[in-house]
């Protein structure tokens, strides 16, 4: 699958994802930039900077806060006419086809933050800049991201937005658990969200009956 063609279906998977959430979402005026640099700040967390204690790197964690700042991204981008289920703007293509490995991630990420506070928006080269930084690339962001979608879906379809949602499974977040399901399945195969959606709920309902 060519770039544009895992990021046009990104956006067809994020669309769905916030209509689901609210039929209107372009019209809601959500701030998408505020979710942006709080995740910025989340995944430093889980990447390690406090100097005066020691800290493990948690990298499943890290990319999957990757993948969480992409979902804000995309929705901005979709919001704004840049890219959509059908097209996406040859910029972005761009950016993703441009990017070369290395450079401070902690640095990445805060210029990241920095640009989206300045301009309220999704500077998708200073996204690339992180991923290039940790290193993360289009096919393990795509198969994350649909990873991921699944189970934001799962989460709505499971209370989420009530609050009857149960995030924690047996001692563990649910996002723990997605990793570890994603990586037993086939991310290339038709069928891998119907199937990531299943083994979701096999585990959730176990976790409800313990």
């Amino acid at each position: 699958m060519n770039v544009a063609r895992q990021l046009t279906t990104m956006a067809e998977l994020q669309d769905a994802l916030n209509v689901n959430v609210h039929p209107q979402w372009r019209d809601q005026g959500h701030a998408y930039y505020r979710a942006i640099w709080i995740e910025c700040a989340e995944l430093l967390d889980h990447f390690g900077w406090k100097w005066w204690k020691h800290q493990r790197t948690d990298l499943d964690q890290v990319k999957l806060e990757v993948v969480d700042i992409w979902h804000f991204g995309l929705s901005e981008l979709i919001r704004n006419g840049r890219i959509d289920a059908t097209r996406v703007d040859d910029a972005i293509v761009a950016a993703f086809q441009a990017r070369s490995p290395g450079g401070d991630f902690r640095a990445a990420v805060e210029t990241l933050a920095e640009r989206t506070l300045a301009t309220r928006g999704f500077p998708i080269e200073a996204f690339c800049a992180v991923m290039a930084a940790l290193p993360i690339d289009l096919d393990e962001l795509f198969r994350i991201y649909v990873g991921k979608n699944v189970l934001n879906n799962f989460r709505q379809a499971n209370g989420y937005k009530t609050g009857d949602y149960v995030k924690v499974w047996q001692g563990r977040e649910d996002n723990e658990h997605l990793f570890e399901l994603v990586g037993t399945l086939d991310a290339r195969s038709s069928g891998f969200s119907g199937e990531l959606y299943r083994a979701l709920e096999v585990r959730y309902a176990a976790s409800k009956r313990a």
